[in-house]
């Protein structure tokens, strides 16, 4: 079987064989892309977690940052990075409690933007592929099925032994582009849920933040009246 589906590929027209090709470089890249981003998330899942419970469990909003900063790839610590770089920029120009807390608010959710689209990137080809290899492999089919029609015109008889081959090797571009959206359709939606999943780790981790900030500005709230 698997040898005459390969026959059947070699005597296709230049036009199927083109579009075979492109499918199979989608699936190549589609799969290489999924075991990619299967490990990136897989991870950022993971350190987002680990990082939020040790974040949490800090004395102290130093602690708690340093806490993070064994690990630089980490969404968290890239996320903790701009709040704490806004909160040392104000403290230092000696801004009130509700500035500080609200620019500290707008950077943590500037950190969880950039951090999303850093982890979202790629995505769109899983769905371009899984939207468009059907349609190619059905442009490929129907392309294959003219040629069989044309073919049969000019050899004049409508046997089977004349027609099966054409529409044999049209329709295997129709099951290859199937091949390729089904996987890609379900990596890019487990992908998704992944993805938002760490967005919520992130955004609790942005919650948990500020309130340390907040905390630290009210106990250093009656330091600075007396200094005063």
């Amino acid at each position: 079987m698997e040898s005459n589906i390969f026959g059947l590929l070699m005597q296709a027209t230049p036009v199927v064989k083109g579009v075979l090709s492109i499918l199979v470089l989608m699936s190549v890249a589609s799969w290489s892309l999924m075991l990619q981003k299967w490990i990136v998330l897989s991870s950022a899942r993971r350190k987002a977690a680990q990082g939020l419970s040790a974040f949490t469990h800090a004395r102290d909003l130093r602690e708690a940052v340093q806490s993070l900063s064994g690990d630089h790839t980490s969404p968290l610590y890239q996320v903790a990075q701009e709040g704490v770089a806004e909160y040392n920029r104000l403290r230092d120009m000696q801004s009130s409690e509700d500035v500080v807390a609200d620019n500290v608010r707008r950077a943590l959710r500037q950190g969880v933007s950039m951090q999303t689209s850093r982890l979202s990137s790629s995505l769109a080809f899983l769905a371009t592929c899984a939207n468009a290899a059907p349609f190619i492999g059905l442009f490929g089919t129907v392309w294959g099925i003219m040629h069989s029609f044309h073919s049969i015109g000019l050899m004049k008889t409508a046997s089977l032994a004349a027609v099966a081959p054409g529409i044999s090797e049209a329709l295997v571009a129709t099951a290859i582009g199937l091949g390729v959206a089904i996987p890609a359709t379900v990596g890019y939606n487990l992908f998704l849920g992944m993805l938002n999943g760490i967005e919520v780790q992130l955004v609790n981790f942005a919650g948990v933040f500020l309130n340390r900030v907040q905390r630290e500005l009210h106990a250093a709230a009656p330091s600075r009246g007396d200094a005063a």
